[in-house]
């Protein structure tokens, strides 16, 4: 898979604020192509160090049987710093990426795509690298605001922020809390959002977000983390 060089990622916090302001034109929203095969990245971090555990899931679409999962431990060189999550976790998302025997047509992240104060979430930041469809899936708001959903499965508003749409507020399950849907590169709102339905079978998070959380756990509990 094509991974693109675009900047260092041993930078300071305002050089990581400019690098994303640069990077943001670069963001189009488009029509997906056809998807056979789609992944879910996440991280998982010790709570005693700097550890991580980087993992991506790939499954087939549409039946969401899994075909592949990788996974990397990793020490994080930039700190936890919310709306500057790509420079702790892309880099060994990426390692872990290059490690795949298959190449996912769209990436799913537990995190913002365009619905970002820069418009550069994990999910748009990790497309524009990798050159792929991703989707972002928040489990709470970064930006914007909506109103409020009905209970049903289904149920959504839009994300408003600086007076455009950037994603949708999702109810993936009847009653549950809702996720935060923003297209992150080459995928455009609504596809996002029928797309993560599409990948939400018994649980509120799509599949392919909850086996890489499943993945990433289980490693980290296995091999020293707490």
């Amino acid at each position: 898979m094509k991974i693109r060089q675009l900047h260092p990622w041993n930078v300071s916090y305002h050089e990581a604020i400019e690098i994303q302001r640069s990077l943001s034109p670069q963001v189009h929203l488009e029509k997906l192509p056809e998807i056979s095969l789609v992944a879910g990245a996440d991280v998982s971090y010790s709570k005693e160090s700097n550890t991580i555990w980087a993992g991506v899931v790939v499954l087939k679409y549409p039946c969401l049987d899994k075909i592949e999962e990788k996974w990397i431990k990793q020490t994080a060189s930039f700190p936890y710093i919310p709306g500057l999550l790509s420079f702790r976790e892309i880099p060994p998302l990426l390692e872990v990426i290059c490690l795949l025997e298959h190449e996912p047509d769209l990436f799913f992240c537990d995190g913002q795509g365009i619905a970002h104060q820069r418009g550069m979430g994990l999910a748009s930041h990790l497309g524009l690298i990798i050159e792929k469809p991703t989707i972002g899936c928040a489990k709470s708001r970064l930006v914007g605001e909506y109103s409020e959903l009905g209970p049903q499965k289904g149920s959504q508003s839009p994300l408003i922020y600086q007076g455009r749409q950037v994603g949708s507020v999702v109810r993936t399950r009847n009653r549950v809390r809702p996720l935060f849907v923003s297209p992150g590169y080459r995928v455009t709102i609504k596809e996002a959002v029928d797309m993560t339905l599409n990948c939400v079978r018994v649980y509120r998070i799509p599949e392919p977000i909850r086996q890489a959380h499943i993945l990433v756990n289980r490693m980290r509990n296995r091999f020293g983390g707490v």
